[in-house]
């Protein structure tokens, strides 16, 4: 199994506390619906994508020849950083055993997200966009179990 890197910039709003009550989150595109994907309940909800993160994502892989019918984009968190918790965001050959896998189709491409068990704990309804503007290009993590993130952004309390 071999592993790709992909980095992230990061920003204060990348784990920002979800919204108050009645608030809704604003991306920078709309998000696509999975076309597969782990059953949602009152415990674990999906992880959604942006239009704008699928197609970061999507090139990204064909720059680093990541094969989309067995590949994809593994997000999970690890221990470390300011606040105690990390994003970590890498190309992955395949699907280990128990992770949840997301399967999103746009413009015909399938793109797939790998999350593991422990990670899942953290990102259970966690909304991936991505940002390009002339200060700053990069994924954006919109939490609902952030509560607190460090001066640059990078890390989280959950």
């Amino acid at each position: 199994m071999s592993v790709v890197g992909i980095s992230s910039t990061t920003s204060n709003e990348m784990s920002a506390p979800a919204p108050t009550a009645g608030a809704a989150p604003v991306y920078s595109s709309p998000i696509v619906p999975p076309v597969s994907a782990p059953p949602d309940n009152a415990k674990a909800q999906n992880i959604q994508v942006t239009e704008k993160a699928l197609k970061r994502i999507r090139s990204a892989m064909q720059k680093e020849g990541v094969s989309a019918e067995q590949g994809g984009l593994r997000v999970g968190i690890t221990g470390g950083g300011c606040s105690g918790l990390s994003y970590n965001i890498r190309f992955d050959s395949q699907a280990r055993e128990r992770d949840r896998v997301y399967v999103y189709e746009q413009d015909g491409d399938k793109v797939q997200i790998f999350v593991d068990p422990k990670s899942f704990l953290y990102l259970s309804g966690m909304t991936l966009d991505f940002e390009e503007t002339l200060m700053r290009q990069g994924f954006n993590f919109i939490n609902p179990h952030s509560t607190k993130s460090c001066g640059c952004g990078s890390s989280f309390t959950a």
